[in-house]
């Protein structure tokens, strides 16, 4: 186990994801694995490049401990990503998801439909239409507008709560004693711990 899969393609808004894969590999002792469609070099946003660790294809999903996947406008939606977000998501395990592409893709999934979830698409525009190929897949009874919601095994975000997402994430997997020390660390983390 200690393995989390990060789904990483073209132009993705690496900024939201560096943050909490740094705390949960240097901090918690997880592996990332970066997954991809194609054994390609991925260009992040921010103009960063990243070679996958693994095809989607190749996760044993018994072997991960979750999924998280960032924001972007990349709307190439294919079966094997969509029968990992579902099998993890079966198995309980911990699927965040951040931004535009990172909600669009659970929403996809169908695994939004029984929970509570956030994201910045709070309209689904021609553009969308044209990015991602289809009319709007989200739930919208279940949307709340938060920077992060938590719900079951699922984590959602806007993409300026970046941190916000993290810190969630590394609560998912009980890394803060108890709630005072994770709220210490946000305090801390954002700049307004007091001395």
């Amino acid at each position: 186990m200690n393995k989390i899969l990060v789904f990483i393609f073209d132009g993705m808004t690496d900024y939201e994801i560096t943050f909490i894969t740094h705390l949960l590999s240097a901090d918690a002792g997880k592996k990332i694995i970066t997954i991809s469609y194609e054994n390609k070099i991925i260009k992040g946003s921010s103009g960063f490049l990243y070679k996958p660790l693994k095809l989607i294809t190749d996760v044993k999903y018994e072997d991960v401990e979750g999924l998280i996947i960032p924001g972007g406008w990349y709307g190439d939606t294919k079966p094997e990503l969509i029968e990992l977000i579902n099998n993890l998501n079966s198995k309980g395990k911990l699927i965040g998801g951040i931004c535009g592409t990172g909600t669009v893709f659970l929403a996809k999934a169908g695994i939004l439909k029984n929970v509570k979830y956030t994201s910045p698409v709070v309209e689904w525009t021609q553009k969308h239409i044209e990015v991602f190929g289809e009319e709007d897949p989200f739930p919208r009874e279940n949307f709340v507008w938060e920077r992060v919601v938590k719900d079951k095994n699922i984590i959602t975000a806007q993409g300026i709560a970046f941190i916000d997402f993290a810190i969630e994430i590394c609560d998912w997997f009980n890394l803060f004693k108890n709630k005072e020390e994770k709220n210490n660390f946000a305090k801390h983390i954002k700049g307004t711990l007091k001395n």
